[in-house]
């Protein structure tokens, strides 16, 4: 160390007097930043850590400069970090304007396998820091009867490529097999598109849809979509 002050001129001494004042200013910084979420959060205890951020750099951050990542860890370390809202996005569109179909299974009970399949689409957050997220869609084909997922399929988009995976999926389990079989889904695009009901009527499927948006008539479905995102995702 004495060698290395040598040779760019300053005292070891001096060395150790700058590292403590930079160590000194730096806790400064964050004590005066950890100070200022406090101080929002009196005003306003719902305000997220993000807003917070915004709100500091466009007025501090050059006098009391600290990194975003910082920023929110000190926040996290010491209670202050408020959980990010999260603007849930629509999955289902039944404002299409394409044929729909009634509801066959308001009073139906299916005895076997294969009888009934139920569909849904979810959302499923995908975190990409503390202050930024993106959504990803999961599409299942559930057997009323049994409660096996029989189809399945993750995309980025509400495109209908996904949940038309999640039917090819599904009807590699009945190859070669007699089926009566109804498949129950909302009322949304992906569903009532042209290229997954004939998939269906191809395979012999009856098309069964919700007659309103109200979860209740997929609530089997729905169900399972929510179990799968709040129990086995997030583990």
């Amino acid at each position: 160390m004495q060698r290395l002050c040598g040779l760019v001129g300053v005292s070891k001494q001096a060395y150790y007097q700058y590292d403590e004042d930079a160590a000194h200013a730096k806790a400064a910084r964050e004590e005066f930043a950890l100070q200022y979420v406090k101080d929002i959060h009196k005003l306003d205890p719902g305000m997220g850590i993000s807003k917070i951020w915004e709100m500091y750099r466009k007025e501090f951050l050059c006098d009391h400069p600290i990194g975003r990542d910082r920023f929110c860890r000190i926040a996290n370390e010491n209670g202050q970090k408020v959980r990010l809202r999260i603007a849930k996005p629509r999955t289902t569109d039944s404002t299409h304007g394409l044929p729909v179909y009634p509801n066959l299974i308001k009073e139906y009970i299916p005895v076997a396998a294969n009888q009934l399949w139920v569909s849904d689409i979810t959302y499923i957050v995908i975190m990409d820091d503390d202050f930024h997220y993106h959504f990803c869609y999961l599409s299942l084909i559930l057997d009323a009867y049994s409660e096996e997922i029989v189809g399945w399929s993750v995309g980025p988009t509400l495109d209908t490529d996904y949940p038309m995976a999640a039917l090819r999926m599904a009807l590699k389990s009945i190859e070669d097999k007699e089926v009566n079989l109804i498949h129950h889904s909302d009322r949304g695009c992906q569903y009532a598109s042209r290229e997954y009901v004939n998939m269906l009527r191809e395979h012999g499927i009856q098309v069964s849809m919700t007659e309103s948006g109200d979860p209740k008539d997929n609530a089997q479905a729905e169900r399972i979509n929510n179990t799968m995102k709040n129990e086995l995702l997030k583990g």
